[in-house]
């Protein structure tokens, strides 16, 4: 194993903000098996399942395959890779400080836990955001390899005996609320934002070392540049870029060395959360916690293309948390207070809004035809898509919930605040 840096630990902490944690023309597609779900969001990284046929209906009694309870507090999503679900967590002392990062591997069939492996010890505190955990980060699995990323605290590559490969916990910087961007892989590089109070920047890691193979500073706008969201690799014309939004912009950047290829500016945004998502030509940005909006920008050009790439902008029940969906020529939000958006991805023209009830941080996932939306309550809304809202079925498992699906199959895996569920339909 491969030890870069000490751990970083930081002593600030403002109680500002949420944190955390289509189709598209071309993004990324990780290799591997068919219905493997790798990273944040799925294969392609935008909540997609289009082969996929889980259940409309369950209960904490129906159509529940397994049920596995999961050790400590983490609000990662789960991972599919060869069979296996993947999900961090973390110990905490009676402090709140995380004493131990953890990473899990579960048994998809079964449910039953093959490792549970100590990534990183901590000993001191770590600040996070009320609504946050220790462990938000979503791991991504590649090549017989999983990543995975504790944000400040320190990144890991393990191989899939649970046996650590490299750490990395050089990276010193301080994000208020806690960990909450995941990781992307693109190629030889494991890119991922850190978006601190000072000097926010992207990083991209040797994926083979850890080591840091560039690190590009942030176009900062705002006083506040803590941001939190994941990256987005898109290849359109022949050229791969990552779309990475922070405070105040959005840019997009070489992955090859973290050159900056274009920009967005939107002000005075901070606190960035949903993950990009791309069809139709266009990217599709959340801008930020404390006056969200919804952003359409055309990709291409150089240089800040604010005045001639953006599309349309709506403010209409943006989302400041979960993440968007684009389906066909349908883009579809979920806002944290409920309200759900389904609009003309070209035109930003408004199909239809509903108000689901409760409160959202999961990002919604489509499978087959339908849309499933997880509220902070465990209540799952399937929707099906569509410019008509028809709503399909309520499910509620009757434990708190913020982390985002995965869907493979006719499975539907959703984690609770204490539980891993597999949801799949029994019999008749």
């Amino acid at each position: 194993m491969k030890t870069l840096g000490r751990e970083a630990c930081f002593k600030r902490w403002v109680p500002i903000g949420l944190l955390f944690l289509c189709a598209p023309l071309l993004v990324q597609t990780a290799p591997g098996h068919g219905s493997d779900w790798p990273e944040f969001r799925g294969p392609t990284g935008q909540g997609i399942a289009d082969a996929a046929d889980p259940p409309i209906h369950w209960s904490p009694t129906r159509n529940i395959v397994w049920k596995r309870s999961i050790p400590g507090e983490g609000w990662s999503s789960p991972i599919l890779y060869q069979g296996s679900l993947y999900l961090t967590t973390a110990l905490t002392n009676e402090q709140d400080h995380p004493v131990s990062l953890r990473l899990i591997r579960v048994d998809a069939a079964t449910g039953e836990v093959i490792w549970d492996r100590e990534i990183f010890a901590r000993t001191g505190p770590s600040p996070r955001q009320g609504k946050n955990s220790h462990a938000s980060a979503t791991p991504i699995a590649r090549d017989g390899h999983i990543y995975a990323h504790f944000g400040h605290m320190g990144t890991a590559c393990v191989d899939l005996a649970g046996d650590l490969v490299w750490t990395q916990t050089e990276l010193d910087y301080a994000p208020v609320h806690g960990n909450g961007g995941s990781p992307i892989l693109v190629d030889d590089k494991l890119i991922f934002s850190c978006d601190g109070t000072e000097d926010p920047f992207l990083v991209g890691l040797d994926k083979e070392t850890g080591a840091v193979a560039w690190r590009t500073a942030r176009h900062k706008t705002d006083a506040w540049s803590i941001s939190f969201s994941t990256p987005l690799l898109i290849q359109e014309g022949g050229e791969k870029v990552v779309v990475s939004p922070g405070s105040g912009h959005v840019a997009a950047y070489n992955p090859v060395d973290g050159g900056e290829i274009w920009r967005v500016l939107y002000g005075k945004g901070y606190s960035v959360v949903p993950r990009p998502v791309y069809a139709q030509g266009h990217v599709f940005i959340g801008t930020g916690f404390m006056s969200p909006s919804v952003l359409a920008v055309r990709m291409g050009g150089r240089g800040d293309v604010t005045d001639s790439h953006l599309t349309w902008k709506t403010k209409s029940y943006a989302p400041r948390t979960p993440s968007m969906l684009c389906h066909g020529k349908e883009l579809y939000y979920i806002a944290d207070n409920s309200y759900m958006t389904c609009v003309d991805a070209l035109t930003g023209k408004e199909h239809w809004q509903q108000r689901l009830g409760g409160t959202f941080s999961a990002s919604p996932v489509l499978a087959g035809d339908r849309l499933y939306v997880v509220s902070e309550k465990g209540v799952t809304s399937v929707i099906a898509a569509g410019t008509t809202y028809t709503l399909l079925a309520k499910n509620d498992l009757a434990e708190k919930s913020f982390a985002s699906p995965a869907v493979s199959g006719k499975a539907l895996f959703i984690r609770t605040e204490h539980h891993l569920h597999r949801i799949e339909a029994q019999g008749g």
